[in-house]
């Protein structure tokens, strides 16, 4: 059994602006333990969403290596990655992206039927998780009929329907009010009490980063850990 859950080696990752190449991440390092929520900080433009890409497998990285649990997972073929992202790792933005064509427990079930679950046994496990979000009576509303914090609540449940094993949240209540934020917050602490659910987290935000296992600062490409201050 691996003594982590993610590991980044030498992570780079660069992007051409004409003929010009332009690092972004420069040799990234970077462990994750199972269980952890870590925050990760920086100026804007510094690549903190570029380094959730790539543990995230939405993007390649130019060099370096990802391990989860001792797998280098950027040896898997594009049809493997996509199962792999689907079933292990959940994603919440900064805009919850739901379908708003489809009512909450729908939009909770897909990747479940994406993965190749039944649909009897996902919509279970959605009803189960918008109960745990705090959204029983709301399942059958669809997006437009929920407040701002409601739908990100129900992409908070979506990330988790395939019990991932870590999920990746970009700027989850950058979109919210303070109060709405707040409460945001407190329900991912109380899914990792509950779960175990690790968390990775961009975010602008001190108090939710304060809050956090472990506070990852982004600067010049690397990455550095900050012990419980920014300030």
């Amino acid at each position: 059994m691996s003594e982590f859950l993610i590991k980044t080696v030498d992570l780079r990752k660069s992007y051409l602006s004409g003929h010009e190449e332009l690092p972004v991440l420069k040799g990234v390092n970077l462990t994750v333990s199972a269980g952890e929520i870590i925050s990760v900080v920086g100026a804007s433009g510094v690549g903190k969403s570029t380094l959730l890409n790539l543990i995230g497998t939405l993007d390649r990285p130019t060099g370096g290596t990802i391990l989860y649990e001792d797998r280098d997972i950027f040896k898997l073929t594009d049809r493997e990655l996509a199962q792999f992202r689907n079933r292990d790792i959940g994603f919440v933005f900064q805009f919850h992206h739901l379908m708003p064509e489809f009512s909450a427990i729908e939009n909770v079930m897909m990747p479940a039927l994406i993965a190749g679950n039944k649909k009897e046994e996902a919509q279970k496990q959605a009803a189960q998780l918008l109960q745990l979000v705090g959204l029983q009576g709301r399942e059958h509303h669809r997006p437009s009929e929920l407040s701002g914090g409601e739908q990100q609540r129900v992409a908070v449940a979506r990330a988790l329907v395939n019990d991932p094993k870590v999920l990746l949240a970009d700027e989850p209540t950058g979109n919210l009010d303070r109060k709405t934020s707040e409460a945001i917050h407190d329900l991912l602490w109380e899914l990792n009490e509950k779960l175990n659910q690790t968390f990775i987290i961009v975010t602008h935000n001190e108090s939710l980063a304060q809050r956090s296992d472990r506070i990852i600062r982004l600067a010049d490409g690397k990455a550095e850990e900050v012990y419980k201050s920014l300030s």
